[in-house]
């Protein structure tokens, strides 16, 4: 605590000595600091919302949990069967997920901002076959999210164009 209180003493008789303008750029650094990794924050949380995917069949919410960006599905164009009941995760290859409503699943898990608006390493999960795919999604100029699901390496894949709400 002692070699503590004493370096921030060094700092502050330094910090004396210093010109008035040494102090203002000083501190104009520490500002521009401040405000260039809170825009890179606000960049990579510029993912966040509710995007309609294809033909708006459904809506997906993106929300980050820790470090990595997750989506669910909050809303279905057609949410029944023609039974009247709910849409279910029929296809899903574990038979215990099978019986869980297409509203609220998580289809989209482990996205990293990797920047210039691009989020990899994550998967996007297809409801509709139940198969799973590595993914990367891309926010474009025009506010559209491009989201390519692939096997192995991007070449190989399909892309969707998301629209935000």
């Amino acid at each position: 605590m002692v070699t503590r209180l004493r370096a921030g003493m060094g700092f502050y008789r330094q910090w004396k000595g210093w010109s008035d303008a040494r102090k203002i750029l000083f501190c104009l650094t520490c500002l521009l600091l401040v405000v260039i990794g809170r825009a890179l924050a606000d960049e990579a949380d510029a993912i966040l919302g509710e995007w309609y995917t294809k033909d708006d069949k459904a809506l997906v919410q993106i929300f980050r949990a820790g470090d990595v960006y997750n989506g669910r599905i909050v809303w279905l164009k057609e949410p029944k069967n023609d039974d009247g009941s709910d849409k279910l995760d029929t296809h899903n290859p574990d038979e215990a997920k099978q019986n869980q409503p297409i509203i609220g699943l998580n289809l989209a898990n482990g996205f990293v901002y990797k920047g210039k608006n691009t989020w990899v390493e994550g998967t996007i999960y297809d409801p509709d076959n139940g198969k799973t795919y590595s993914c990367k999604m891309t926010l474009k100029q025009d506010g559209s999210l491009k989201v390519r699901g692939f096997i192995g390496v991007s070449l190989i894949g399909r892309t969707q164009v998301w629209t935000r709400k």
